[in-house]
């Protein structure tokens, strides 16, 4: 009989399968940091079709100056919907009976942040890259979605940032928040151009530290995030709230000793359902740089 978190080995496979690997996965990954936090991450309804639904406003009603007395014209919103399919996410790994029944619990921390990692990692390329390799078992992700603000600049100066930032503070909501995100390579040579050609000090400087004591650099007051995952030379302006990252399953982490029967082994397997949206695509902002 498989066994799963039920009633597996409670020193190695704890109950709170979200603080082991939901948890560190949402805060390792650039994505979920850069859409607003795992605050912004939405746990979607049940729904037979297996559809992230986002209501869209396309126009607004409409005011007008009206007379006293006057009667007040009426306007309705046109409303829409962005469709985004949720996608499972699945890890497996395999451990021996020892180390899952002799084990204290510090091997509990490492299968889950090992787990936890690489969710954040495929979380992190899928929603920068593209599925064009697997559109039936990827969600889409930036590179796919058209009709974004496309800006090209160097990277000897930080115009083409500024122009983005002025054209998220342009869609005159106040709540939007821009987060840039970009290659290691980009990064770089962003933090290190300087403010003058015969100065040492660099245009960019660390605002503050993370939770893991990395500093944070921000570009026209919008926090600059770093990921492998982002294709160098592009730099990706997220606006928050016009980008969704919807959890439709928690993580769940189940173990079977079925399969691995002949090799006295475990088997651990975790899977999540996640799904895209991009309901205002125009928003998103996409730098292109060149050296």
């Amino acid at each position: 009989m498989p066994l799963h978190t039920s009633n597996a080995n409670p020193s190695f496979l704890p109950d709170a399968v979200s603080q082991l690997v939901v948890q560190p996965a949402q805060r390792m990954s650039v994505a979920a940091a850069a859409v607003g936090g795992p605050p912004a991450i939405i746990r979607g309804a049940i729904e037979p079709s297996g559809v992230f639904r986002v209501p869209v406003i396309t126009a607004d009603p409409t005011a007008a100056w009206t007379a006293e007395g006057a009667a007040i014209s009426q306007s309705s919103p046109v409303l829409d919907q962005e469709e985004a399919p949720y996608r499972k996410l699945a890890a497996l790994t395999v451990v021996s009976n020892e180390m899952a029944r002799d084990s204290d619990p510090a091997a509990q921390e490492f299968v889950g942040q090992g787990l936890a990692r690489d969710i954040a990692r495929k979380m992190d390329l899928a929603f920068f890259g593209t599925n064009t390799a697997a559109p039936t078992l990827q969600p889409q992700g930036l590179e796919d979605v058209t009709g974004v603000t496309e800006i090209a600049g160097g990277l000897t100066n930080l115009d083409a940032f500024i122009q983005g930032a002025l054209n998220v503070a342009g869609l005159g909501d106040p709540s939007v928040r821009l987060s840039w995100v970009a290659n290691p390579a980009d990064a770089l040579e962003l933090a290190t151009l300087k403010d003058e050609a015969s100065s040492n000090r660099p245009l960019l400087a660390p605002s503050a530290n993370d939770a893991d004591g990395l500093p944070v650099y921000t570009i026209a007051g919008a926090p600059l995030y770093i990921s492998p995952a982002v294709t160098a030379g592009t730099v990706w302006g997220v606006p928050s709230g016009r980008v969704l990252i919807a959890v439709r399953q928690d993580a769940t982490l189940e173990r079977s000793d079925a399969a691995y029967f002949g090799s006295d082994s475990v088997g651990l397997r975790c899977i999540t359902r996640v799904a895209f949206a991009y309901p205002h695509a125009a928003a998103i902002q996409k730098v292109t740089v060149t050296p």
